[in-house]
């Protein structure tokens, strides 16, 4: 044992005749800081990704401002108070004058209709993931939520028309059914994305009070996710009301006059296929009045994101006040 301690006090000795706390080495670690070469390199890649990374938003920026300069200079000619109040103008060779207005009223009908229709069954679907269904049951429900997203939505107008319009007619209703399929998995995805976000201590508070689960879920998670779910149903409308090949095969064929009935015996007016066959027509007039009507349906999508906004700011003040008091 004296021999163990002996030669361990010499190895503690020995450790401690060092260097002093003044000498060089000690001095030199303590000394100035110098950028190193990998620092360097770090700092030369961080400005390189952030000058590309600023580069890529101005482009993404730019573009939309040349889209929207694009639109806007071409249907300049056109855009009057005549032409979102008047009646479509009919076929034929040559025609002046006539406007968009059953155009923008079929296409808020068609939407609204597909609207009821989409954001239900979507909100219904994302509870089901987020707060009942089993891990195997909610991957398959999401892959075919994402296929059906990612379905071109040609497919999505043919099976329509077969479905509904072949043996029948042509209809708005068809229009709607067909936008509403194109809105359902925009709808359920987001909606299942905002209901995650939930904090799970409201849940288990319900649970702590001996609540049933779907009273907790109408209760509570439904209210603290209203915000986003009315979000998530704002985008999908936007989507929706620009699409073009679903309408194509159900509702294509339609008057130049007003109508608001979704069952008619023929299609409702609509922005999206009148851009289609005014740019397609040989009159030399249609050009400019797909410029104008594409204009207008522009116009719709940006409100629309605005509306977005403007609820997710009051979503946002409204829990903040909420937790104040």
């Amino acid at each position: 044992m004296s021999d163990l301690a002996g030669l361990s006090g010499g190895h503690v000795a020995t450790e401690l005749d060092g260097p002093s706390p003044s000498g060089g080495e000690l001095d030199g670690a303590l000394g100035p800081l110098t950028p190193s070469g990998h620092l360097r390199r770090r700092q030369l890649v961080s400005r390189l990704v952030e000058a590309a990374q600023t580069t890529a938003a101005l482009l993404a920026v730019g573009l939309l401002g040349v889209v929207i300069y694009s639109v806007v200079s071409r249907a300049a000619s056109v855009l009057s108070f005549d032409f979102l109040t008047s009646d479509l103008p009919r076929p034929g060779p040559v025609v002046a004058g006539g406007g968009i207005a059953p155009a923008i009223v079929g296409t808020a009908v068609m939407v609204a209709f597909a609207t009821v229709i989409a954001a239900p069954v979507g909100i219904l679907v994302a509870l089901y993931l987020t707060e009942f269904a089993g891990a195997r049951a909610a991957r398959t429900i999401r892959l075919a939520l994402d296929l059906l997203n990612g379905m071109p939505t040609i497919l999505i107008g043919l099976f329509i028309f077969g479905l509904l319009v072949v043996g029948h007619h042509q209809s708005g209703f068809a229009g709607a059914v067909a936008l509403s399929i194109v809105m359902l998995p925009l709808v359920a995805r987001a909606t299942q994305e905002v209901l995650l976000l939930v904090p799970a201590s409201l849940r288990e508070a319900a649970d702590a009070l001996g609540v049933s689960h779907w009273r907790t879920v109408r209760g509570v998670v439904l209210p603290a996710a209203r915000g986003g779910i009315l979000t998530a149903t704002m985008l999908a409308v936007a989507r929706a009301a620009g699409e073009t090949a679903p309408l194509l095969f159900t509702t294509s064929l339609f008057t130049e006059h007003l109508s608001v009935n979704p069952f008619g015996e023929v299609g409702l007016p609509n922005i999206p296929v009148y851009i289609f066959t005014a740019s397609e027509s040989a009159d030399p007039n249609g050009f400019a009045r797909a410029w104008g009507a594409a204009f207008v349906l522009l116009a719709f999508i940006l409100l629309a994101n605005l509306g977005v906004r403007a609820v997710a700011n009051w979503s946002s003040f409204s829990g903040r006040s909420r937790v104040g008091r």
